[in-house]
């Protein structure tokens, strides 16, 4: 009985993105630990396939509305497998340095999604460059680690994962009281 009251809404489901298995299974105890939901994969590419943004020209942004249109209009039923297949991602954290498609290149193509754009990111690195941490910053990332990640960073992520679930809560409001007050003047 316990484990059907653990996996209600009251369990954070996070997405752990890192090419390093040390590093990644490291991220995903300390997720754990702290009784989040974790799915963790090894790339950007494979992070986005999990999302269902796995298109390879993603920067071509009529392709974008288009496919976001269709998946508006065709899939509702593709949209509750994504639900069953445990796809209500809350957070996602990446580590910035990986082969192919770096977590900031990550940060971006989520933070360009219509679907996913106010899920929170979080970028590690074990690099502590000022100017990667404040261009991942001002680009959307909500926090930037650095490696080895600690039980006190990830006890940092709630925050986050709340203010994220109260926008869902209530982004159409947000939106239609922002179109007023921009009309209005």
């Amino acid at each position: 009985m316990g484990m059907a009251i653990d996996r209600d809404d009251t369990q954070f489901h996070v997405l752990a993105v890192d090419d390093s298995l040390i590093d990644r299974k490291l991220i995903e105890r300390l997720l754990k630990t702290s009784s989040f939901q974790v799915t963790a994969v090894d790339s950007g590419s494979k992070a986005l396939e999990f999302l269902g943004l796995n298109n390879n020209d993603a920067d071509d942004d009529e392709e974008d509305e288009q496919r976001d249109s269709n998946t508006e209009s065709v899939s509702s039923d593709e949209d509750q497998d994504h639900q069953d297949l445990g796809l209500g991602v809350n957070l996602i954290i990446t580590d910035y340095c990986m082969p192919g498609m770096t977590g900031y290149d990550l940060l971006k193509k989520i933070k360009k999604s219509s679907s996913f754009k106010d899920i929170p990111v979080v970028i590690m690195s074990s690099e502590n460059i000022p100017s990667r941490i404040n261009r991942c910053l001002e680009d959307g990332a909500e926090e930037f680690f650095l490696k080895p990640v600690q039980l006190s960073d990830v006890n940092k992520l709630r925050p986050h994962l709340m203010k994220g679930r109260s926008k869902d809560i209530d982004s159409s409001h947000k939106t239609t009281s922002t179109r007023l007050i921009t009309s209005g003047n």
